[in-house]
């Protein structure tokens, strides 16, 4: 029985990869540097898991910046805007790719989630004209340095169903034809590995979704008769983040030597996979749940192994981690700080190489006591009072549906907002956040080591609020935001006054690039133990006489940002947070704040891919922000912000949050997410993002002023308002401050144009 997990976190324990990059991109170490920092986390994170017991270490997890641009760059698909970089260095290029190039002003890929997960990938693009120069894949070279160190490798490739699927084609290019070009690169990258490694893990999620059409569907055995010539018995076809159902087919009649399962994602799909299965062809399957930090349980995963073992033998079973572990920390063994029954109950991808070794001697028969002193951990875990609280529980119970409801509908809304806001035509604001400055870290820093009084810290956010008020005063902004210094993160800082929240030390993930994010963990039922937010926006609203926005972020953004207990449906715990956050919303109101922006960045992210578990989610994800907003009066106006996702698919949903105004990331694709909004015939009030606050180039007021003319041939003037996609807080004011000088400008230049 092979053991071995499908990815490790690239970032490091020390966050080392986020360093190096930040170091490189400001000039200050060069392109050797950064490789030698990539060379010894390759070579630390296959020692953790050769030492855990691993029959196999996984090359080809590591990336730079995205594992889809390293497949792009392979492929040589490159849009036409980046020839300009076609003689720079090999790094100077991929950078482009990923950042924008702003002495050449050309803007960068544009940024998607990765299925419904909180990683962004660059998405490719793919246009009839341009020429494919196919490249290297760093796989290769790493594959080679895990030999020569003693480490048995296993390669880990994006699929070419998945990289096409994931595409975005433009000029009404189909991209199915183009797998005639995907091909031959991958079978080249094939039959160079497949000597070097005894298995090539091929990873093709789209399997698990909807997303793959029924012509690219037709092309799959054949495209994949040709991978498998090229590497012989080597290819383990690698499913996760949901269950096979439609295309289970497909998978088991690829000709692969192995197929890989999510079954803790996909539980039920083991039954039909083994009546099916080929007799050459052995199963893997993903036990070690690879987004989640909670120990496995192992009775629970006992049961499928022990299936699979007595149907195939244990010859032909693998045991693996349901995806990358990409997607929680590195290492628990420094998190001392937390509660007991969280800190016992805790396994980061370091701990899960070890579960997997656990598993296997289960599974084998030496087990027993392992298996006794997991049973008693989460035991002990389940039994603590703060798991349950029973006010919280009773008050979930007694949702009703008008809870769920405005109190009046959307015109009736606008009428009564515009009596008291009296904005221009095309309003313009931010999304919520401004610069943080290494002043702001700093104060946050002292206070949080008890080197800063209360007193101290609270005057010295107080000015920074004055200043980020100031400075929207003089750029001409119509709706003002505090700027959420007060804020380390907007869910933590949320979690971090909520009950039943915790939070690691060391727990960063990756989310893009060098971006890290620390999850906080919902352990026990939630609820609100005071105002959060209340006191800032008050302040902020005192200093100006324009409207000002009180911010909070959503139910099911802080559900799908956090790590979540596992002993709960998700659901409900959504609900518990929606009704402590409702309070909230109520406080504001109460308090004098009339706009209430409540962000669900994540609402499209947290959608499954299959249609009847998207149905149910999005039902349960929108009543939850509907449980958060309906309390507020008809005046008082609920905006929602969203980010880099698709909403083709979800425009009803959106339609069913009733928010008054949303705001949602739009400039990387030139406005082309607006012609869905066209499409649906959506009524209430849009604010396309003009432009990318992830990159730090600083578009000029006609480009923006470009993007809001496209923007109205699917929006109308009068529900149209102009924003940045993102909020501010990962830019510099040197940055920030133009582009929003930019803004303006191109925001008042329009209105001119429209006569207002």
């Amino acid at each position: 029985m092979q053991t071995h997990i499908l990815g490790f976190p690239s970032i490091g324990k020390g966050r080392e990869l986020k360093r190096a990059l930040e170091a490189f991109w400001r000039g200050e170490t060069d392109v050797s540097s950064l490789h030698a920092v990539r060379e010894a986390l390759e070579a630390r994170h296959w020692a953790i898991q050769q030492t855990a017991g691993l029959d196999m270490v996984v090359c080809g997890d590591f990336s730079f910046y995205d594992r889809m641009l390293d497949a792009t760059l392979m492929l040589g698909a490159l849009p036409a805007r980046f020839a300009p970089c076609a003689e720079d260095t090999p790094a100077a290029r991929y950078f482009a790719l990923a950042r924008g190039h702003v002495g050449r002003n050309i803007p960068p890929l544009e940024m998607t989630k990765w299925f419904d997960t909180n990683y962004h990938y660059l998405t490719p693009e793919l246009e009839a004209d341009t020429p494919w120069t196919p490249g290297a894949h760093p796989v290769l070279e790493a594959v080679r340095r895990a030999s020569a160190q003693g480490f048995r490798p296993k390669a880990a490739l994006i699929g070419p169903f998945t990289w096409l699927a994931l595409a975005k084609a433009r000029q009404g290019t189909d991209p199915w034809p183009l797998l005639e070009r995907v091909l031959p690169a991958y079978t080249a990258l094939l039959a160079q590995l497949a000597p070097l490694c005894p298995l090539i893990q091929v990873e093709e999620p789209v399997l698990c979704t909807e997303l793959l059409p029924d012509r690219a569907a037709a092309l799959f055995t054949e495209a994949y008769a040709h991978l498998n010539a090229a590497a012989p018995g080597k290819i383990m076809l690698t499913t996760y983040f949901g269950p096979l159902t439609r295309h289970l087919p497909l998978a088991l009649g690829s000709g692969c030597a192995a197929l890989h399962l999510d079954l803790t994602r996909g539980p039920g799909q083991l039954e039909p996979v083994l009546a099916g299965l080929p007799e050459g062809m052995a199963l893997s399957l993903g036990l070690v749940d690879g987004r989640n930090i909670w120990k496995t349980d192992y009775a629970r995963a006992r049961a499928p192994l022990e299936r699979a073992v007595s149907a195939l033998g244990p010859e032909r079973v693998l045991l693996g981690s349901s995806c990358s572990l990409l997607h929680c920390p590195v290492d628990a063994a420094d998190e001392t700080d937390l509660p007991p029954q969280v800190r016992d109950r805790l396994a980061f991808a370091v701990q899960k190489c070890a579960e997997l070794a656990d598993l296997k001697a289960v599974a084998l028969g030496s087990g027993a006591d392992l298996l006794a002193a997991n049973a008693a951990v989460l035991q002990k875990a389940r039994a603590h009072p703060e798991a349950v609280v029973p006010a919280v529980r009773k008050r979930a119970a007694a949702v009703t549906p008008d809870m769920l409801r405005r109190t009046a509908p959307a015109a009736a809304r606008r009428a009564a907002q515009d009596a008291w806001l009296k904005l221009p035509l095309l309003p313009a604001t931010t999304i919520g956040s401004f610069p943080q400055t290494a002043s702001i870290r700093q104060t946050r820093r002292a206070w949080k080591n008890g080197d800063l009084s209360r007193e101290a810290y609270e005057a010295a956010i107080r000015a920074e609020i004055t200043y980020c008020v100031q400075r929207q005063e003089a750029l001409g902004l119509d709706v003002l935001v505090h700027g959420e210094a007060e804020r380390n993160d907007m869910v933590e800082y949320f979690g971090q006054q909520l009950g039943g929240f915790c939070f690691t030390r060391n727990g960063w993930v990756q989310s893009y690039g060098s971006r890290c994010v620390k999850p906080p963990v919902i352990y026990g039922d939630v609820y609100r133990k005071a105002p959060m937010t209340v006191g800032w926006s008050v302040y902020a609203q005192s200093l100006t006489s324009k409207p000002m926005k009180g911010m909070l972020t959503g139910p099911v953004t802080i559900l799908c940002w956090s790590f979540v207990r596992d002993d709960l449906p998700r659901e409900q715990v959504c609900r518990q947070i929606a009704l402590a956050l409702r309070d909230e919303t109520a406080d504001l109101e109460a308090a004098g704040i009339r706009i209430i922006q409540i962000d669900e960045a994540a609402l499209r992210e947290g959608m499954p891919g299959s249609s009847a578990e998207a149905a149910a989610y999005l039902q349960w994800a929108v009543d939850a922000f509907l449980l958060t907003s309906a309390v507020a009066a008809p005046g008082t106006q609920i905006h929602s912000h969203m980010c880099y996702s698709e909403f083709n698919a979800i425009l009803p949903a959106i339609a069913r949050m009733d928010a008054d105004v949303i705001s949602i990331e739009s400039s990387r694709s030139g406005m082309e997410l607006l012609d869905a909004f066209a499409r649906y015939d959506y009524r209430n009030q849009v604010g396309p993002g003009v432009y990318d606050i992830h990159s730090p180039r600083v578009p000029d007021t006609e480009e923006i002023a470009g993007l809001l003319r496209r923007a109205l041939r699917h929006i109308p003037k009068e529900r149209l308002w102009v924003n940045p996609d993102c909020g501010l807080k990962t830019r510099h004011w040197e940055e920030a401050w133009p582009a929003l000088q930019h803004m303006v400008a191109a925001a008042r230049q329009v209105r001119a144009e429209l006569g207002a």
